[in-house]
């Protein structure tokens, strides 16, 4: 559960309203803001803190606030909490989502969702769980060895029946539920015993369990015991090379033995009507003294409470799903019962947990997001938050890239991924999840359901869906409801169920029919809301006939990031013609003799750039003919090979530069290396960017490159934070040229995971290069400079040398030294531009796009809302701005004499 360096990527998840209570439509790219709900906090928050002052406790409140609430089902529903990591300036937030399970609603339960249906062996995401068991949510659940068979750790407890056993490690915590719907989190082992014919005992060790390092005595699990598999074991046995111990295996078949393989293996897996008996030492020494084939034998096994001593039957629990460390006790923040070094305590990390309240009738499985617009957690805060939102008791589950929380919106018939994971829309496969069921019979209809889009841009249409659910809040076909909408303001236009954004604000969207309505909040994002605007051109060149990807994307003044459609865009383009179609634009011709062309979006009132010039592409290898040394090395014990290979793309001519490695030696962070001519290869000129196929295995390991500059600094790059792809993928990376003394050699590709959060990653794999090259800055060259001298108060001025006269003087008002805009950066190479309309400049002047308005401090500089001490201001219907304005934001040197009222421009 290591904290990576993510790419960012702005993602956008449309968030469904509330059919209850409609607080706010929180979005993971947009929100609406609304009144947060009131929640009671509990006056402890930590173990070392049992007594905080009343200022302390309304210090507290105000860190976890509720957004958003639903209804998931009769029993269930979904609330969303944004949590502040301390209080005051500064503070980060983290979407907290939790469903709240009432165990005192007969039409609600709780059960364990596995990886592959009907076994204990397999993976699965959370999604395709929910799916396949028809729960109607869920989250992951236990922690597993990624390395494995696809086995949770801790034991499992699915429909009342015991799947699996606990493993012997140090204060693992389990959740369960007992039949009489009471929940439980605690310490458990597990009890068993094998009766031979002869009426010979021996312990059985467990059930259903991968090989392990026991706790604490380090030792191997299936060493001199006895092991049950049932059919629920699908994978492979733990053999001799698992487990360090040669099997004796004994097939049951309907209370008879039917088998038994001495120093070996039965063949397949375990039948429907009884189970493999998997023994070795002392337990082999007992079948053979004990057990004969024909003869019955008989089984019995129960689950112990450490902590009370009380024997849970399999018929007395509904469920049972392992965890960790415990995180909560008594409604306050407990020790932890295990070393927690390995899952990132201290790491703002996605996290997982599940708890009760006090009087055990309210289950709360908790997620914690970390993503674009949200940081994660520390295990203390986790701690915190849980108290906050009143648990009793809380253990942790498996947090990191697992992290997945799955949720049916009111009204749909099936469930979606609630809010993005660590690999945004990925889910990670994981062997179990925590699942929850409905019951309920069919109930009549109860409500109806807008479903859309709660945010919008100006010129952007959407269309919504009406739903429809019963009394138990289960979803039912709208059959002949007949749905009529409307929209409250006059913000846009509605025909149909498509509403079209035709000016920023909020308002309210209203579908009705017959005696049932529901109303779903709109937000329509404006100008003056966008706090940075970018086009993120995937090759900024100028070049007839290319055809270039030109998102845009926005960051607003409180933080969202969200993606503007094309439709609600304006383009205009400068130093060349081309045509837009959606994101993509393709250069017609180019102005003969410009030095550079510029891109400019404009939308609401907001304006960027994009600089296209005349940029190369050069190839650097395609392992076709490689003339020079290529050689494997590894940190910590890692091993591995590296060599060149045909056949690993469409052209089996094709080589391919392939890096195998296997992380299972050594300890701390791993790396496998691919040299290149021993100390690298030298790369031509300047390059800010590197672009190379990579044929990927799904690891989740880091992919980075080390290139060597010219004063012998090393530089790590990162290709890929994590490899989460199999097949080829391009992967375009800009290097930190700003950092580097050129010119270059790249010296090494590699595969790395870091010590913290290894269980996440894969310990072996295989990955293949091609197609190295490197990208070289588009040049936009520097306007020519002309130096010009004026006066205050005088219309004459000396451009070159040469007396020219100006439309208007320099002013000198209230301290400040205003100049002639336009003459002063047309007479520097500059393009200006005046919009009568909006008031507004726009100076184009080499890579620089300003933007100022009449009367406004704030301005625009390339796509970034700034703002000057002072507004520009007319005088004789020209426009005269700030020196300070000049100087800093056009890389114009200004000089001002104060005695000879003198000012001079470089």
């Amino acid at each position: 559960m290591s904290k990576r360096v993510k790419k960012k990527q702005t993602r956008t998840f449309n968030k469904r309203n509330a059919a209850q209570k409609r607080l706010l439509i929180l979005t993971l790219g947009a929100s609406l803001l609304a009144q947060p709900l009131t929640i009671a906090v509990p006056a402890a928050v930590s173990a070392e803190s049992d007594v905080q002052s009343s200022a302390a406790a309304q210090s507290v409140q105000q860190q976890l606030v509720a957004v958003y609430e639903e209804m998931i089902t009769a029993g269930a529903k979904r609330v969303d909490y944004q949590w502040k990591n301390k209080i005051g300036e500064g503070a980060q937030l983290s979407n907290v989502h939790v469903i709240e399970v009432d165990l005192t609603n007969p039409n609600v339960k709780l059960d364990v969702m596995n990886g592959k249906t009907g076994a204990i062996t397999g993976y699965g995401s959370t999604g395709s769980m929910v799916k396949n068991s028809g729960a109607v949510a869920g989250v992951n659940a236990d922690y597993f060895n990624t390395a494995g068979k696809g086995v949770p750790m801790g034991a499992e407890v699915q429909g009342g029946t015991l799947v699996a056993s606990p493993s012997l490690l140090k204060g693992m915590y389990a959740f369960a539920v007992t039949k009489d719907r009471k929940p439980l989190i605690d310490l458990f082992s597990f009890n068993g015993t094998i009766t031979a014919a002869d009426g010979a005992t021996f312990p059985l060790a467990g059930i259903n369990k991968a090989a392990y390092m026991t706790e604490p005595d380090n030792g191997y699990s299936h060493a001199n015991a006895m092991y049950i598999y049932t059919s629920a074991w699908t994978a492979p046995r733990p053999d001799a090379k698992d487990s360090s111990t040669t099997p004796t295996e004994v097939l049951v078949q309907n209370g008879i033995v039917m088998q038994i393989a001495d120093n070996s293996m039965i063949p397949g897996t375990p039948p429907a009507d009884g189970y493999i008996l998997r023994t070795h030492g002392k337990a082999a020494d007992f079948v053979r003294a004990h057990l004969q084939v024909g003869q019955q034998i008989s089984s019995s096994y129960a689950l112990v409470s450490q902590t009370t001593g009380q024997t849970f039957q399999q018929d007395q629990l509904q469920m049972l799903v392992g965890g960790h460390t415990i995180l909560v006790d008594q409604g306050k923040a407990a020790a932890f019962s295990r070393d927690v070094s390995g899952i990132s305590p201290s790491g703002d990390r996605a996290r997982t947990a599940v708890g009760y309240n006090q009087d055990g009738t309210k289950v709360m499985i908790v997620t914690v997001e970390d993503s674009d617009n949200s940081k994660g957690v520390n295990l203390a805060e986790l701690q915190q938050l849980l108290v906050q939102l009143g648990v009793w008791r809380a253990v942790n589950l498996d947090g990191g890239g697992s992290t997945t929380m799955v949720t049916r919106p009111l009204g749909e018939f099936d469930a979606e991924l609630t809010a993005p994971t660590e690999y945004g829309t990925v889910q990670r496969l994981v062997p179990s999840g925590l699942g929850v069921y409905t019951t309920a019979p069919q109930g009549e209809l109860k409500g109806i359901k807008a479903s859309g889009s709660g945010a919008l841009f100006i010129g952007q249409q959407a269309a919504y869906e009406m739903k429809a659910y019963d009394t138990y809040y289960n979803p039912v076909d709208p059959g002949s409801l007949t749905p009529t909408w409307k929209i409250a303001d006059a913000l846009g236009t509605i025909s149909g169920n498509t509403f079209t954004a035709a000016k920023a604000g909020t308002t309210t969207l209203t579908v009705k029919s017959g005696s049932v309505s529901d109303e779903l909040p709109i937000e329509v994002i404006g100008g003056a809301q966008i706090a940075q605007m970018t086009i993120e051109a995937d090759s900024p060149v100028l070049e007839q006939g290319k055809t270039l990807s030109v998102p845009v994307s926005v960051v607003l003044e409180d933080g969202r990031k969200m993606t503007i459609p094309a439709s609600s865009l304006k383009w205009e383009m400068h130093g060349f013609t081309g045509t837009m179609q959606g994101d993509s634009l393709t250069i017609g011709s180019v102005t003969p003799g410009a030095a550079a062309g510029y891109l400019i979006a404009r939308y609401d009132g907001f304006s960027t750039v994009a600089v296209l010039a005349t940029g190369t592409d050069k190839k650097f290898e395609n392992f076709d003919k490689v003339t020079y040394p290529i050689t494997f090395s590894g940190t910590n014990g890692v091993s591995g090979t590296v060599g060149l290979v045909s056949g690993l793309s469409d052209d089996a001519a094709s080589n391919a530069l392939q890096l195998s490695y296997d992380f299972t030696g050594g300890s701390g962070t791993k790396a496998a290396y691919a040299a290149l001519d021993g100390s690298g290869r030298n790369v031509e000129g300047s390059p800010s960017a590197i672009t190379m196929d990579v044929l990927g295995d799904n690891s989740l390991n880091w992919l980075r490159a080390e290139f060597i500059d010219k004063a012998g600094k090393s530089h790590l790059v990162t290709l890929a934070d994590q490899i989460d792809w199999t097949g080829w993928k391009q992967l375009k990376v800009n290097l930190p040229s700003d950092k580097m003394t050129y010119p270059l050699k790249l010296k090494r590709i590699y595969v790395a995971s870091i010590a913290d959060g290894q269980d996440e990653r894969a310990i072996s794999g295989s990955v293949a290069f091609d197609n190295i090259s490197f990208q070289y800055p588009a040049a936009v060259a520097e306007p020519a400079r002309t130096a010009i001298q004026l006066k205050i108060g005088s219309k004459w001025a000396k451009v070159g040398g040469q007396a020219t006269k100006m439309d208007v003087a320099p002013l000198l008002l209230g301290g400040t030294t205003y100049l002639p805009l336009r003459f002063v950066t047309e007479a520097m190479g500059a393009e200006v531009d005046w919009e009568q309309t909006a008031k507004r400049v726009t100076v184009l002047r080499g890579s620089k796009l300003l933007e100022m308005w009449l009367g406004r401090q704030e301005f625009i500089v390339n796509g970034i809302r700034m703002k000057s001490e002072i507004a520009p201001i007319t005088r004789g219907g020209r426009t005269l701005v700030p020196i300070r304005l000049v100087s800093e934001q056009l890389g114009l040197t200004v000089n001002w004499d104060g005695k000879l009222g003198t000012i001079s421009v470089e």
